[in-house]
């Protein structure tokens, strides 16, 4: 599938000529499948590609990854990350590729493009707003089995993703899991084509020997394998655990002689703040992880069964904060005298609509009467990007002399009648 046409100016630079992107005037239009979607705001920038928000007015938001010329003038990484993705689509856990398209500018260079779902935020970003204590079991719980479900049906299908670091995790606000994204390294297993896989702090043992290998110009015995991926969620893991970095811890001397003893120093520098049982399990899940020894490292697959799944945990408040869904609660609003006075409760249920109107369209509001739940003010959207402006702008506010606060709520809670009587 391609795309005749777009509208994206750019500053003189012949093909592979290897521009750098701040060389690159960022896009204004482009024009896919006969449509015109405007350039919302950069997401992302590496030295093969950008990636954009882009909308339209008849089509929902979407991302476009953009790639430029390789040095030696051709499409490799854009054929390589079509390929891969065009083989491995329909997981609820993998980023959904819309189709592919040309793009001409109007200086005649043809560009190769992904028309990409949305995404919302990156375990990154989570990272650098989360507390130094580190996240929530919720939160840890959540991300480690939807990037282990990813794991598991990448891996059966053959495939090493062999990038998998926070940057490349996000979150989906409308189907309310994380995503896999960027497989621009990854390779079918026993066949790979990439030496230099992996970014530092998150590269694998035999990883890092392999690059040593071909830096020195010699070849290693075999390639990489799945293991690599499962290396790389036990440091992410223990980075959301701990809320630290751990790019230096991983590259000492201490952690080659025995990482072990470190996973366990972290582990009880943090038991006050945990309950002691899903600590020990996240704990032993982590540390299968990241044996050394590929072939004695957990799958994913096994890694699943852990007991630390079988835990139910609630999300911190922290979470609802970070964790954009279509679904919005307003607490802080709503007096134990305004829920038994039945016209004053529809007084005020008519008002939160038309409040809540302004920012999107609404498909239902409740303010349960008893708990749980009870006085709180919940706000379904039609779509994640309706109740994120309107977190936005709601937040802070004051009504009746008290400021609102305002989080998002699991949209599948939500539906179920499921509703925190309080969330800490």
């Amino acid at each position: 599938m391609s795309s005749p046409n777009a509208n994206t100016p750019r500053l003189p630079g012949p093909p592979g000529s290897g521009e750098k992107e701040d060389q690159v005037m960022q896009p204004v239009l482009f024009e896919i499948f006969g449509e015109m979607w405007k350039v919302q705001a950069r997401l992302g920038q590496g030295g093969s590609a950008s990636v954009y928000r882009v909308s339209s007015a008849r089509s929902s938001s979407a991302a476009v990854k953009e790639f430029l010329l390789d040095a030696q003038g051709g499409d490799y990484g854009y054929l390589k990350e079509r390929s891969v993705l065009e083989d491995i689509q329909g997981h609820k856990n993998i980023v959904t590729l819309y189709g592919v398209f040309t793009n001409h500018n109007p200086l005649s260079i043809a560009t190769r493009c992904l028309l990409l779902e949305l995404l919302d935020v990156s375990v990154s970003e989570l990272l650098v707003r989360g507390s130094s204590q580190g996240h929530s079991m919720w939160l840890i719980q959540h991300c480690a089995r939807d990037v282990l479900e990813a794991l598991c049906f990448l891996h059966r299908e053959g495939y090493v993703h062999a990038d998998l670091k926070p940057r490349n995790i996000l979150w989906s606000p409308d189907d309310e899991c994380f995503k896999l994204i960027d497989f621009g390294l990854s390779f079918k297993e026993g066949h790979q084509d990439v030496k230099y896989i992996q970014t530092d702090g998150y590269r694998a043992p035999e990883a890092e020997l392999q690059n040593s290998l071909a830096q020195a110009g010699l070849e290693g015995d075999s390639g990489c394998t799945t293991a690599v991926d499962l290396w790389s969620l036990g440091i992410i893991l223990l980075e959301m655990f701990s809320g630290i970095k751990l790019k230096e811890t991983v590259k000492s001397q201490e952690w080659k002689d025995n990482s072990a003893a470190i996973v366990d120093h972290i582990f009880s520098s943090n038991s006050l703040v945990y309950p002691a049982i899903p600590v020990y399990h996240l704990r032993d899940l982590i540390k299968s992880m990241l044996h050394h020894n590929p072939n004695r490292r957990s799958t994913a697959e096994a890694a699943l069964i852990s007991p630390f799944f079988s835990i139910p945990f609630a999300p911190h408040i922290d979470d609802l904060v970070l964790l954009p869904t279509p679904v919005l609660r307003l607490l802080n609003i709503i007096d134990d005298s305004h829920l038994h006075n039945d016209d004053e409760y529809e007084d005020i249920i008519e008002d939160m609509r038309e409040e809540c109107q302004k920012y999107g369209s609404v498909l239902s509001l409740l303010i349960p009467k008893e708990n749980p739940g009870k006085g709180q003010v919940f706000v379904e959207y039609a779509n994640a990007g309706d109740s994120k402006e309107a977190q936005r702008l709601l937040t802070g506010r004051t009504f009746d002399g008290k400021f609102v606060v305002a989080t998002f709520y699991p949209l599948s809670a939500y539906k179920r009648g499921y509703l925190y009587q309080t969330v800490q």
